[in-house]
């Protein structure tokens, strides 16, 4: 990577990883990223997904698939340390862009692929009940404590062995309970 001034500025990038490595990159990363505490730096993490409906046998299935199979967008402030970080993750091939400078996508870019900054709307809000739908604490019940739209987590208190606990989940893993 050329040295160069950087963008302070968050932009959206495309990274190319080996295909069926996107979730792997995207977890990989986010465990990196808090190790190092460059959260500062890194905004989102994408592996965008559409539903896809199927229906088999007279049963409606829907499935989620990869939009960009191999690709993971990513909305960082480049830096030397964050562009080695990504570009060194296992299954990344490489940022899409000139050689080795990544090239940041357009707003239009962005709009034409769906998701304008994604606003999510939850509809759950702080001090609701919620369940946890996946991953290590599938079934749990908490209560939100705090809702990050930029980055779509969640914080959620769960009680844990006597003591309530913190845990921060996609906004895909949480469900009000009604």
């Amino acid at each position: 990577m050329s040295q160069k001034n950087y963008d302070m500025n968050p932009r959206w990038y495309v990274v190319h990883t080996y295909s069926g490595y996107e979730n792997k990159v995207k977890t990989d990363l986010e465990k990196t990223i808090k190790n190092r505490e460059l959260e500062e730096y890194f905004f989102d993490i994408i592996v965008p997904m559409e539903e896809q409906i199927e229906i088999k046998d007279g049963k409606k299935k829907t499935n989620l698939k990869k939009v960009f199979p191999g690709y993971v967008l990513i909305k960082m402030i480049v830096t030397e340390q964050t562009w080695y970080i990504v570009r060194n993750t296992r299954g990344v091939t490489g940022f899409v862009g000139s050689g080795t400078d990544p090239i940041p996508l357009t707003d239009d870019e962005i709009r034409s692929m769906g998701f304008e900054d994604l606003n999510i709307n939850v509809d759950y809000e702080i001090n609701d009940q919620v369940q946890i739908m996946n991953g290590a604490f599938e079934n749990f019940v908490g209560t939100v404590q705090e809702i990050n739209k930029e980055k779509h987590k969640v914080k959620v208190l769960v009680s844990m062995f006597g003591r309530e606990t913190p845990v921060e989940l996609e906004f895909s893993q949480v469900q009000k309970i009604k």
